[in-house]
């Protein structure tokens, strides 16, 4: 029996290879607190110039760029408006709310994605009485809603409302490199369309840590003092950037393969009879029938035969490709799952 661990509970998961972690041990560094880290400078240049930013920040982590980016946007005591399973609110630990004093206003939307018509509903002026919006964000590609992509013409559209508005919008754009390898858009045209953007590193791309906040340039002070405030201030960080820099070189390209390895899980699955949403990039949505095995039981066996899935509810279960899982190790995990689910 072939026992290959395979683990598909996020792309966060993902290793350094050999050459990524000979570029990050031979990376130039120095203190990036004080602006002296060359690596991570060319990390933050490089990510600005691919999304036609005049600023980005290198931060530790998606949940601290995402909160430095909407706390410069949302005064404490303001509104953001968004999706009510966006990152954001599901799963950083009402970081919004804690640090920042901020209300979030949400509205269920199908596969997470936002229509302008309901977010023309949602949006508020404020007055003695009611809390104004300041800000509204999307995330893009939407973890629950099974890594599905914003078309470019509906983000166009909210734009359009958002600035229209009188406000700001932001994108947490954690896996935007899946979006920009599905449909072959410029990642320079999502940037474009945001007044702050957030990315991830260490998804889908691969890193071992990090992501990249982007921001108007009279932002940068404010920025830097928001990441120190939260203890984001790294010393010779450019160790880090270097990993992101080889990633940017060369994982963006090669999603399309893990966009090929989701597809073959759902066809697979769908195939043994289970419930499964179609993936548009690399997340695969597991929907258990209404009796049999809860998902904590199949996590649990499937663990039995060392394939590791994500309990995303009740009777939901998400799968998540990535580089270190291939063809075969789809399979096994597929034909673990179905296992697993029967009664």
């Amino acid at each position: 029996m072939n026992r290959t661990y395979v683990d598909l509970r996020s792309d966060t998961v993902t290793k350094p290879g050999p050459a990524m972690r000979a570029a990050m041990a031979n990376a130039d560094v120095g203190d990036d607190v004080y602006g002296e880290d060359p690596t991570v400078r060319a990390l933050e240049d490089r990510v600005a110039e691919l999304f036609g930013h005049s600023f980005a920040l290198f931060a530790p982590t998606g949940v601290m760029a995402n909160q430095i980016a909407i706390r410069l946007g949302v005064r404490p005591g303001g509104e953001l408006v968004l999706d009510a399973d966006a990152h954001i609110v599901a799963h950083e630990d009402a970081a919004a709310a804690w640090h920042g004093g901020i209300q979030t206003r949400t509205t269920l939307s199908p596969r997470g994605l936002l229509d302008p018509a309901d977010l023309a509903r949602l949006i508020r002026v404020g007055n003695p009485y009611t809390v104004g919006t300041d800000l509204v964000a999307v995330e893009q590609t939407h973890n629950r809603g099974g890594g599905s992509v914003y078309p470019l013409d509906r983000l166009v559209a909210i734009r359009d409302l958002v600035h229209g508005s009188g406000l700001r919008l932001h994108c947490d754009g954690a896996r935007i490199w899946n979006a920009h390898a599905a449909t072959g858009t410029p990642l320079r045209a999502y940037g474009e369309l945001f007044d702050t953007l957030s990315v991830c590193l260490s998804k889908g791309l691969g890193a071992p840590a990090g992501s990249v906040v982007l921001l108007p340039a009279e932002y940068e002070a404010d920025a830097r003092r928001m990441r120190h405030r939260m203890g984001g201030g790294l010393r010779q960080a450019g160790i880090l950037a270097a990993g992101g820099l080889y990633a940017l070189d060369h994982h963006i390209e090669r999603l399309v393969e893990d966009h090929e390895r989701a597809r073959e899980l759902y066809t697979l699955l769908t195939d043994a009879g289970l419930t499964v949403t179609e993936p548009e990039t690399n997340i695969v949505l597991v929907e258990l029938g209404a009796t049999g095995p809860d998902t904590a039981e199949v996590v649990a066996r499937c663990h039995a035969e060392r394939v590791s899935v994500s309990a995303f509810g009740p009777r939901l279960l998400r799968l998540v490709t990535h580089l270190d899982v291939d063809a075969a190790g789809c399979a096994r995990a597929a034909a673990a799952i179905v296992r697993a689910a029967k009664d």
